[in-house]
């Protein structure tokens, strides 16, 4: 997946998130369904940047 791939993912996610504590609350099951989601999204995201920066820095 590239990094725009990534980011559009990450938006759309962040935009359903948006929505749902509106209509739903922070403490709602969605709510903290879709954070995870979200965060885990993230988490690929940075993992993704810090090994593509690890293998610029090894060249």
């Amino acid at each position: 997946m590239s990094k725009q791939e990534m980011l559009k993912l990450i938006e759309k996610k962040r935009s359903e998130l948006m929505e749902v504590v509106a209509k739903s609350g922070l403490n709602a099951a969605i709510t903290i369904q879709l954070s995870q989601e979200l965060d885990s999204l993230l988490n690929q995201y940075n993992e993704y940047m810090y090994q593509k920066t690890k293998r610029l820095s090894s060249q």
